[in-house]
């Protein structure tokens, strides 16, 4: 070829391109717009009706809001086609139909502080205005006082034509007294939505499920379900049935016939509860629970955790109950606004209310269990059967008797000790100081005060943004690791080691950094809701802070000698002030207690039965100065109370290097032989009383938390190693 290509086999590399050759110059940012109201309101649809199970959710809760004692609910292609709704409430008047479908219309809520006080389903006023955006809606209702009935049509929350060229305003139509709605094409401009779905028979599944649960709960309405097509309802309950009635209809006889009720009610908690559940007749492999809370139907991890934990005590293995549970609180105590499809609620005191219900269930349960079902076996496995039955069998046709099968024995690397009050090794060991009954040591000069303050609801931003964070964080393994363990003992308090047992693994725990994440989880559970531990006598704040500022300045002048020293009289003086003049934020929030001539009254209590090391506690108040942010809101209780965790935190407690041997006898009699004997021994017992029992209950392993854990053996490596013995 004339024009052949020229090929440089000097250079391997391709010649550099400017910027400007590149189109690499610099651009300007982009500016920020506001969206367009359609995009918005799609966006929101999007997240209240996730599924057609959500918008049958929102409908029937309208429905029964309006008093209706009949709901009938009709279905084609799992909702995904139609959805229909058909009650006999009181209805809509023909003025209100207009705004029906536009956003935040509601005849429920007037101000926000009617959320304090809510008792309907619904009160956000989206759900029609969500499903007119992804569907087509038609409405058509009647009330008491109507001649006949009115029929409108809906788009993007506005009412439209139900044909090209017609009047959109409602008009007139036969019809019955409540109302009906039809939902078709639902994610009809939503494809990527659409195509997400599996099947129509699954979708059908999760509205029945729905249905199902307002069947058994809404005692006086009738519901029934139905494929569009078939003749036969899927699901009917009558008007006049009870809830066992309810439950039989919908899950079966089989957990009907097993049933028991309960009731549990605490004035101080503010909340009544009752329900039913299944005995120990009954178990499956998976839970099934129906909770309402303030009659809203919720999910709540929490509890079916708590439940099925009660559950262990009396089924067998692998077994799991059946439980309806209607849990009414004061509405004040409740925040219902807590998720767009009004799935989840929040409750003051939700630990306090679930161990309640939990233990009226394991009452109910313990009172039932005399009769409970057992079958019974007329050949056991391996006994010879008599000539005279074989004879029998033969006669009748019968060739060969089936074999029973046995139970497998497990190995036993597999065999952990599951009984945490079987003999520890710590009973082998000589007795140490007096404790009371509970197992607790006495500890002097601290007094507990019990008030009847009324728990106060956090709703700050900024608390829910770092609990949110600690879940983000949150290690599955280790959180359950810490939930099931046994505690073994302790191992060296000096470096502040322990051990714990959880199921065939032996864990040496770091529970120094443990304790410093649960008490920093501790004050956001509880913020604005601590105990108070009560100083008396009050010392004076700035005696404390001298203390701690004489203990820094030696330890400057050790490792910086002759360097630029801090004027601590200045130190002391500035953090002196800012604690008294921010006395009120941290009395109402923290449960410091700072009089106005400067006397440290109470410090925050966290943990019942736990108290820190006093001896921390100028330090502690010193470095609430400089390492606390008090100019951000979220910065500021989150820099607080890590240093609180830390104050809290268990200390390094020295050994007896002078004379170990006399270390038990210095604690039990109260010589000063080794200051640090009581400390040690009160310290023992704590960890194994009150810390690690708090660690099993309530803490959230973090990602951070592993490098403070370390699987020291393991029972079927173990086994391993001694087989080659």
């Amino acid at each position: 070829m004339d024009n052949a290509m020229e090929v440089n086999e000097s250079s391997s590399r391709a010649p550099k391109r400017t910027a400007d050759d590149a189109n690499l110059t610099d651009r300007a940012p982009k500016r920020i717009k506001g969206l367009e109201q359609d995009v918005i309101n799609k966006i929101a649809a999007g997240e209240i009706i996730v599924a057609p199970m959500h918008a049958l959710k929102e409908l029937l809760e309208n429905a029964v809001d309006a008093g209706s004692t009949s709901v009938e609910v009709l279905v084609k292609d799992g909702g995904l086609k139609l959805l229909q709704i058909t009650d006999n409430g009181h209805g809509i008047e023909k003025d209100d139909l207009p705004i029906l479908c536009e956003r935040f219309t509601t005849s429920k809520l007037k101000a926000f502080e009617d959320l304090s006080s809510i008792g309907t389903y619904g009160f956000r006023g989206e759900a029609l205005a969500s499903i007119s955006h992804i569907a087509h809606l038609k409405v058509t209702t009647k009330t008491a006082t109507s001649s006949c009935a009115w029929q409108a049509h809906y788009g993007d929350g506005k009412l439209v034509p139900p044909k090209p060229g017609q009047n959109a305003d409602p008009k007139p139509t036969a019809g019955r007294g409540g109302t009906q709605i039809t939902v078709e094409d639902l994610f009809y401009n939503i494809p990527t939505r659409r195509r997400a779905f599996r099947s129509a028979s699954e979708e059908y599944t999760k509205i029945l499920d729905v249905v199902g649960r307002y069947a058994v709960h809404c005692l006086g309405v009738a519901f029934s379900l139905k494929k569009h097509g078939e003749a036969a309802a899927g699901l009917v309950t009558s008007a006049t049935a009870s809830t066992v009635d309810r439950i039989r209809q919908t899950f079966g006889s089989s957990i009907a016939n097993e049933l028991i009720q309960f009731e549990a009610k605490n004035p101080k908690w503010g909340f009544e509860a009752n329900g039913w559940a299944t005995n120990a007749n009954y178990h499956v492999k998976r839970t099934t629970i129906l909770l309402f809370v303030n009659n809203r139907s919720v999910e709540s991890s929490v509890v079916k955790k708590a439940i099925e934990q009660t559950y262990s005590n009396f089924l067998p293995k692998g077994g799991h109950p059946f439980v309806y549970l209607s849990l009414n609180v004061e509405p004040q105590r409740v925040d219902v606004n807590v998720h767009p499809t009004k799935r989840e609620v929040h409750f003051l005191n939700e630990e306090e209310i679930i161990d309640a219900v939990c233990e009226e269930i394991a009452n109910r349960l313990s009172q039932v269990d005399t009769s409970r079902t057992f079958f019974a076996q007329t050949i056991l496995p391996g006994a010879r059967i008599p000539s005279a039955t074989l004879a029998d069998a033969n006669e009748n046709g019968s060739k060969s008797t089936p074999k029973t099968p046995t139970a497998k024995r497990p190995y036993e690397n597999s065999l952990v000790r599951t009984d945490s009050k079987m003999r520890k090794i710590t009973s082998m060991l000589p007795t140490q100081a007096s404790e009371d009954n509970d197992g607790m040591m006495d500890i002097d000069g601290l007094r507990y005060e019990e008030t009847d303050r009324e728990p106060v609801q956090i709703r700050l931003t900024s608390i829910k943004s770092l609990r949110s964070e600690v879940r983000d964080a949150m290690h599955n393994g280790l959180t359950e690791a810490f939930g099931t363990h046994t505690y073994v003992g302790l191992v060296d308090e000096t470096r502040r080691l322990s051990a714990i047992q959880s199921g065939v693994k032996l864990l040496l725990v770091d529970y120094g950094m443990v304790a410093n994440e649960f008490f920093y989880q501790v004050g956001l559970t509880d913020f604005g809701n601590f105990g108070r531990i009560i100083l008396d006598p009050a010392p004076k704040l700035r005696d404390l802070l001298e203390i701690a500022a004489d203990i820094e300045k030696q330890n400057m002048s050790e490792s910086s000698a002759g360097k630029e020293t801090l004027d601590f009289d200045l130190v002391i003086q500035k953090v002196s002030e800012q604690l008294i003049d921010r006395r009120a934020m941290l009395g109402e929030y923290f449960a410091l207690d700072v009089s106005e001539d400067g006397l440290l009254t109470s410090i925050p209590l966290l943990l019942k039965g736990y108290v820190p090391s006093l001896a921390k506690l100028p330090r502690f108040l010193l470095r609430l100065g400089p390492f606390v942010n008090w100019n951000g809101e979220k910065e500021c209780f989150q820099s607080f109370l890590t240093e609180l965790a830390s104050f809290y935190a268990p200390e390094q407690i020295p050994p007896n290097i002078a004379n170990p041997e006399q270390e038990n006898q210095d604690a039990a009699s109260g010589d000063a032989g080794d200051p640090f004997a009581k400390r040690r021994q009160q310290m023992t017992s704590m960890l194994e009383h009150v810390l690690f029992p708090a660690f099993k209950a309530r803490i959230v392993a973090t990602k951070g938390m592993l490098k403070g854990v370390v699987e020291v053996a393991n029972l079927k490596g173990l086994y391993r190693v001694f087989e080659r013995c």
